[in-house]
């Protein structure tokens, strides 16, 4: 899964037709200019420039509302390029400007797309488009470049979230895509199946023997995933109270991490087989009742033992927007019949974190129990971020003779990747994500029917809330979130890892 490897393949319909691929010899990205770009996108290509990655002849042009031309974007670019590349990628920044060219575009006005579409030129090889916009932009973005030829045969497209706020909204914007550019040329983007180590529960599940049979209802107790941050609105205000931690990490992120973990084996490692399995397992998910959930907001606390502002005072407003959820969530099918998932994410947290908790049963029964020693349940931990590693707690004999009983303690087998792989180049995931927009590689993007999916759930989530009266309990900034979540799973005899 090492994008350094990659060469161009035939993408596969959802129905499993191949359909031919190409390299793109042009790359337009929509909203060059906002946050997004400057943080992620354009180090990302120019990480992807340095190691020779990407076509020698590869375009790149940028667009967005600012009021620049050629040499002012390369001048905007170097300025982010400076802030954010690393160091030691900082020498290849004076070739990869020559790569950049800008049209400025307000995506209302439809004859824009015409200089837009003359800037950009008739693609050698074919057109990536990368769509970072406000979902308000969409259907006149699609229009715009159907209308001016720049969503032909030879173009593909990856959208960034939001696509939608609710299963309405989302299918009104992809019917919206799907009108110009078919299932297969539409690149729906989640970051996170850009990172290693979610890529990496793949490899794990189904490269090695001894995981796959035990990974079921027989031998798992439950799975706990957490996102968790200690950061609060960040300027995201105008995004971030319309959406709520429902919408803004369950439904995307972290849906996709549970489909990850609980997917069947799929029979090829190509698009139409991974996302099928991971499609399968979303429709399986039980609606959620309202026991099975908790919501929260913070108010002022402290983080690392500096003080911080609620919630209400950062957005200068009272608001019924949660900044934390927790579910246990139920996967109705023959593998995971019974097995809870804990999910739990929200802002304003302890430490930032985002990890999966495999909890597997104990033995049925320890022979070392009459000696007076506790075998604990086997744990597998993977941790996504901040650092990238796998760790299998195992029970051990502590040395001794053994003259006072056996004693036995959880020993750690830890793989760190920064020491497992301390030779290959560490990537940020849109890196990764940009390459096989531009190759043309729909593995790491999201299909339809999974988007929809989750949406169908979440709705789920959000009428129960409705129905019931749910509001977002207040909780500690620098808490784990509300009483109610550690309730959540206490109930099951089970507790958050912390």
């Amino acid at each position: 899964m090492n994008s350094m490897t990659h060469a161009a393949t035939p993408a596969v319909t959802p129905e499993g037709t191949p359909e031919m691929s190409f390299i793109a010899d042009k790359l337009l990205l929509f909203g060059a200019t906002g946050d997004l770009a400057q943080r992620m996108l354009l180090p990302s290509l120019c990480a992807l420039h340095a190691d020779h990655l990407v076509p020698q002849n590869l375009c790149i042009i940028g667009t967005a509302r600012s009021d620049l031309d050629d040499a002012g974007f390369r001048a905007f670019a170097a300025d982010a390029l400076d802030k954010f590349l690393p160091e030691h990628r900082k020498p290849a920044i004076p070739s990869f400007l020559e790569r950049l060219s800008y049209q400025a575009l307000d995506a209302n006005q439809t004859a824009h797309f015409a200089d837009l579409a003359k800037k950009v030129g008739t693609p050698d090889k074919g057109l990536a488009i990368f769509l970072s916009t406000a979902p308000s932009l969409f259907e006149p973005t699609i229009a715009g470049l159907q209308a001016s030829g720049l969503a032909g045969a030879k173009a593909r497209i990856g959208l960034e979230k939001p696509l939608g706020t609710d299963l309405d909204t989302s299918r009104h914007i992809n019917d919206a895509v799907g009108a110009a550019f078919s299932e297969d040329r539409i690149f729906r983007i989640d970051h996170y199946l850009g990172k290693e180590t979610v890529q990496n529960l793949l490899a794990l599940r189904f490269a090695n023997i001894f995981f796959e049979p035990i990974w079921n209802a027989h031998y798992i107790d439950h799975v706990q995933i957490t996102v968790a941050e200690t950061v609060g609105l960040e300027g995201r205000v105008g995004f971030y109270d319309g959406a709520g931690a429902l919408r803004d990490m369950v439904q995307n992120h972290m849906l996709q991490l549970l489909a990850l973990v609980a997917m069947e084996p799929p029979s090829r490692f190509d698009p139409a087989a991974i996302r099928g399995e991971k499609t399968k397992v979303l429709r399986s998910l039980r609606p959620i009742t309202a026991a099975d959930t908790v919501t929260g907001q913070y108010r002022k606390g402290a983080i690392d033992g500096n003080a911080v502002p609620g919630y209400d005072d950062e957005l200068g407003r009272p608001s019924g927007t949660e900044t934390f959820v927790a579910l246990k969530a139920h996967i109705d099918n023959w593998r995971w019949k019974g097995v809870p998932f804990y999910l739990r994410t929200g802002k304003r947290l302890p430490k930032r974190t985002t990890e999966i908790i495999v909890q597997f049963r104990p033995v049925p029964h320890s022979m070392f129990a009459q000696r007076g020693a506790v075998a604990q349940a086997n744990r597998l931990i993977i941790g996504i971020q901040p650092e990238e590693n796998i760790t299998f707690t195992t029970n051990a004999k502590v040395p001794g003779l053994d003259r006072g009983g056996v004693r036995l303690r959880e020993v750690a087998l830890d793989i760190r990747m920064e020491d497992a792989f301390a030779g290959p180049t560490k990537r940020i995931a849109y890196e990764r994500l940009l390459l096989d927009l531009i190759e043309g590689d729909q593995t790491l993007f999201v299909r339809r029917d999974e988007v929809e999916a989750q949406w169908a759930w979440i709705d789920g989530i959000r009428k129960v809330w409705t129905e019931t009266g749910i509001t977002p309990a207040h909780y500690t900034a620098g808490s784990w979130g509300p009483t109610s979540a550690i309730a959540l799973t206490a109930k099951d005899g089970v507790a958050w890892h912390e």
